[in-house]
Parts: structure tokens; C-alpha cells; sequence
């Protein structure tokens, strides 16, 4: 089923940190809510890194990364 993670309201690096998190724990497809670009760009960026795809969709004020391996 996945896992997922709500980070809005959260300031960097937490976002960041919950995701990595979850990435470890390898129960994809992970989803990340955020309320910022910047957590979206650094949540993005370090999924990336680890060797994960990272899909990135737009809704109102908040983005949803959907991480997968």
C-alpha cells in the first residue's frame, strides 16, 4: 500500500528528515505532502540522491511527491 507522510506546516529540514525516514523503512510508493517549494525541492532533491523516481504534483498551495523506488 505505501506509506505516507504529511510534512506541512513543517519548516526544513524535518520534511526532509521524515521522508528519509520512510525511504529507509522501503515501503513504497511513499507519499510526501508539503506546503513549501523549498520542501518540495529539498525533499526532491535528497529522494533523488538515494536512488529513488520522485513525481511531483500541485494542488492549490501544497505539493504531493509520490516517491517510488
Amino acid at each position: 500500500m505505501g506509506k505516507q507522510v504529511d510534512a506541512r506546516g513543517l519548516s526544513c529540514p524535518q520534511p526532509v528528515i521524515l521522508a528519509r525516514k520512510a525511504i529507509s523503512e522501503g515501503n513504497f510508493p511513499i507519499e510526501v505532502t508539503v506546503d513549501t517549494v523549498t520542501s518540495r525541492e529539498n525533499v526532491r532533491r535528497m529522494a533523488e540522491n538515494s536512488g529513488c523516481r520522485v513525481g511531483v504534483e500541485a494542488a492549490g498551495d501544497e505539493f504531493k511527491l509520490i516517491i517510488t523506488q
